[in-house]
């Protein structure tokens, strides 16, 4: 049987500051991110089985993309865990304000090998992750591929 890839799209609002950047994004700003998940699996044979055909219900891959990025991420500011913005966060967090404090810079590229992780201890054992793309704006994205990480 031909192993398919399925890719399923989410959005999600994010804010960051990029500690002991030389640019603008040393400041606190948000992003619109675009997260495309992709997995790749064996479509299901079995014709008593009631997803018969799929590699992974696309709602099932909503769910966990949802539990482990989106609901946590959406409206949330990320922050190094190690940076001087520790005490503006604490002030947000007192405030009622959604802070993740990460173990990385929060870049695209840091967040989308974090995400990666997350996912990956989620998908069931006959689907694996094949690539996520992430994309900060319009004309910038970071991508992340199984193949690339062995």
């Amino acid at each position: 049987m031909s192993k398919i890839r399925i890719t399923k799209q989410f959005t999600f609002e994010t804010g960051h500051a990029l500690y002991g950047y030389d640019g603008k994004c040393k400041n606190v700003h948000g992003h619109s991110y675009k997260l495309s998940v992709t997995v790749i699996g064996v479509p299901k044979t079995d014709t008593s089985h009631v997803k018969l055909g799929m590699v992974i219900d696309f709602g099932d891959l909503k769910k966990i993309v949802k539990e482990e990025i989106v609901d946590p991420f959406d409206h949330a500011t990320v922050f190094n865990k190690n940076t001087p913005h520790i005490e503006l966060a604490q002030e947000l967090m007192q405030r009622g304000h959604k802070v993740i404090l990460a173990d990385y810079q929060p870049t695209s590229e840091n967040m989308v090998i974090d995400f990666a992780e997350k996912i990956k201890t989620r998908l069931p054992k006959e689907v694996a992750l094949y690539s996520l793309k992430l994309r900060e704006t319009d004309t910038a994205f970071a991508e992340w591929y199984a193949t690339d990480n062995n």
